[in-house]
């Protein structure tokens, strides 16, 4: 597959949680903004769930992760950044989250979409990967086909006026299966600043850029650069 990176003119994000986007694809956001592109981001659930502070509640931590994601998008450039408040844990391929999902595809008519890979359960052979990224993934794909392409699924879509879309440029995160990589090493650096916004989810905030520096080494190796980010790239035909 070619390896060139497409500079569209509307790339569409869609993750499960606050912090997703950041750790997948934050210096490949980062090279789209920079050379003029709008990103949106949708994150599906509300960030309800991830910590482990004793004193932390639910309604808390969903106000925190939003403030911070909000933040994280401004480092990197992104346009917006909408929220469907689905709750954290509990995400599922419902019809419902499929008509959410196809109005957001409808409404931005995004040239790439970037969402999860529904088909790794465990990536790397390191760590599960949480089950509200494997439903995100799914039901994101079902909605981009074929759902968002047909003009009667969710006719109220178009009494709000928005039409049949078809993406054709798909890039999947945490996957097992990469096929694309991206030279972010003159973005690395966005990358680290913009993770190191999601303050609630480090226990040691002081060893964000190691991690994401060591991260992007490995996936750069055997490239002509320094640091990477991988996709699993699917480019449909029309």
């Amino acid at each position: 597959m070619d390896n060139e990176l497409p500079i569209p003119e509307r790339a569409l994000v869609i993750s499960a949680h606050p912090d997703d986007p950041e750790f997948g694809a934050a210096g490949t956001v980062a090279l789209w903004t920079q050379a003029g592109a709008e990103v949106t981001y949708v994150i599906v659930s509300d960030g309800s769930k991830g910590s482990a502070d004793p004193q932390m509640t639910s309604q808390q931590l969903a106000a925190i992760r939003k403030r911070e994601q909000q933040a994280a998008a401004d480092v990197l450039g992104v346009k917006q950044v909408l929220f469907l408040d689905y709750p954290d844990g509990g995400i599922y391929n419902t019809p419902e989250l499929r008509r959410d999902i196809v109005e957001q595809i409808r409404r931005y008519r995004p040239e790439v979409l970037v969402t999860h890979d529904p088909t790794s359960y465990i990536v790397d052979n390191t760590y599960i990967n949480h089950p509200d990224h494997r439903a995100v993934g799914s039901t994101t794909l079902d909605a981009v086909f074929p759902l968002a392409r047909d003009r009667l699924n969710f006719p109220e879509h178009l009494a709000q006026g928005l039409e049949p879309y078809s993406v054709l440029d798909i890039f999947l995160v945490f996957t097992n299966e990469p096929n694309f990589w991206v030279d972010i090493s003159s973005t690395v650096d966005k990358k680290v600043a913009a993770l190191r916004e999601h303050c609630s989810q480090f226990s040691e905030p002081e060893k964000v850029e190691e991690w994401v520096r060591e991260r992007s080494r490995q996936w750069a190796q055997d490239k002509p650069y320094e640091y990477a980010e991988r996709f699993r790239r699917v480019k449909l035909a029309r």
